[in-house]
């Protein structure tokens, strides 16, 4: 969506036009994508604009949303997405914070309050558990208030990146916790 060739968007736009049609077949109300810009591309968020903005207009036809998840790169600064929201300020446009992509620089907590008023779902990433079956690298009790207080009332996707419990192990015990918080 961010190459700097306007043929390579266009080909990037139409092949998200196949998971839109396979999410109405599913019954999905949104899918996930991604930017693929990179840091330091000072270009990059004009042309995710553009991009965007041509997707919307299949997804209005299809009656699904676009969501991007803060997903490396650029994707990870909350003021870049926050602009690039704002430059396509399309309903069906929104963001997917997931709490655990952003790098050690950014301030996770800030980053997902910032996300939040454009937020269409919300990802909770997991990758460790103390004796208590609390989250060891984010604060999940302040993370999840982060959430309920932007009024966020929808689905909270589960991931579990951790390497002590099996994958199902990890995704139980992160879905344990949400539902003891809330």
């Amino acid at each position: 969506m961010a190459a700097p060739e306007a043929v390579s968007r266009a080909q990037a736009v139409r092949n998200h036009h196949k998971w839109m049609d396979l999410a109405t077949v599913l019954g999905c109300r949104a899918i996930r994508c991604n930017t693929g810009a990179r840091d330091g591309d000072a270009d990059a968020l004009g042309r995710c604009a553009e991009s965007f903005a041509t997707l919307l207009e299949y997804a209005d036809a299809a009656g699904i949303d676009v969501l991007l998840e803060n997903h490396w790169g650029p994707s990870s600064d909350p003021k870049w997405m926050i602009a690039l929201m704002e430059r396509v300020p399309h309903p069906r446009f929104g963001t997917l914070p997931d709490f655990g992509n952003f790098p050690p620089e950014v301030d996770a907590y800030a980053a997902v309050r910032a996300m939040m008023p454009r937020a269409h779902a919300v990802s909770a990433k997991c990758f460790d558990f103390d004796t208590g079956g609390n989250e060891t690298k984010s604060d999940y009790p302040r993370m999840l208030d982060i959430v309920t207080t932007a009024g966020y009332r929808g689905y909270v996707g589960i991931e579990y990146e951790g390497e002590r419990l099996s994958e199902r192990d990890g995704i139980i015990a992160c879905k344990t916790l949400l539902e003891r918080l809330r």
